[in-house]
């Protein structure tokens, strides 16, 4: 696939475990306000990284296309729709339950760290949540650090 002149192709994973029926929806409506949103994954179950009893996680993928940077969609964007749909951060408890998560996976083919994120995201050769919903937006995507197809 290519985008047009200026823009970029950003892979967004998003979870949530809090009301995500209503939260997974709310944020691609709002991610539709800074480009285009291409594709959307399924919406796929997991149980909580850290083992815990919380709920489990309703998690997708969505192609953004944007003329947005990396830098731009992950220190202001991004926060902000996770701020307007009722995230609040646990300074003690990184996997503390969420209304919504928002995470930059890929970004065109870029190899980069972007406040404090390195991109490609590591876990999509690890979590199962993470590469099965972009494997169903993107199938033919490089990675472009392993050479494998998604």
């Amino acid at each position: 696939m290519t985008t047009a002149p200026g823009t970029h192709w950003a892979y967004l994973l998003l979870g949530s475990n809090i009301d995500p029926e209503r939260n997974l929806p709310a944020a691609v409506r709002l991610l539709e306000r800074h480009g285009k949103v291409v594709r959307t994954s399924r919406v796929w179950e997991s149980p909580p990284v850290d083992g815990s009893a919380q709920a489990n996680y309703l998690n997708a993928a969505v192609l953004l296309e944007t003329i947005h940077s990396a830098a731009e969609l992950r220190g202001r964007i991004l926060p902000e729709i996770e701020a307007a749909l009722g995230r609040v951060r646990d300074p003690h408890d990184k996997y503390a339950a969420r209304t919504i998560d928002i995470d930059i996976a890929l970004f065109d083919r870029d190899v980069m760290e972007v406040a404090g994120a390195r991109i490609p995201d590591p876990d999509i050769s690890r979590r199962a949540f993470v590469a099965v919903p972009l494997a169903e937006i993107a199938p033919d995507y490089v990675h472009p650090l392993t050479g494998q197809r998604l």
